[in-house]
């Protein structure tokens, strides 16, 4: 089986790890919360590992860095959703330690990706 270029990155595959666990904290939201901060976390936390993807089978060097900025914004989007839930008591301090050390992570690989791509 061929492996695309980007399930080689470290960085798409803690955004994978991150979406599901993503996927894993808000099936202990409430049903209220499904079509509000359940829906947009996880729709934002798949955004990241898709852009990476995305990104990584454009030709140019621009086009590359375009897709690893959108996933950084998809990133910070999921701090700030997941700042919210932790505030909203969804989330225990535990799991949100974990979730933002998570983000810090890839944020910083997607930012050390983005100069690469753009100093190519």
């Amino acid at each position: 089986m061929y492996i695309y270029s980007f399930e080689k990155l470290e960085v798409w595959i803690e955004a994978k790890k991150l979406s599901k666990d993503i996927y894993s904290v808000t099936s202990k939201f409430s049903l209220d919360e499904k079509f509000g901060l359940t829906s947009q976390l996880k729709r934002a936390s798949i955004s990241i590992c898709s852009n990476i993807a995305e990104g990584s089978a454009r030709k140019s060097n621009k086009d590359k860095a375009h897709f690893t900025t959108i996933a950084f914004s998809s990133a910070v989007e999921v701090l700030n959703q997941i700042i919210i839930t932790y505030e909203l008591d969804f989330i225990n301090k535990k799991e949100y330690v974990s979730l933002r050390e998570q983000i810090e992570s890839i944020t910083n690989k997607l930012n050390a990706l983005r100069n690469y791509q753009i100093n190519k």
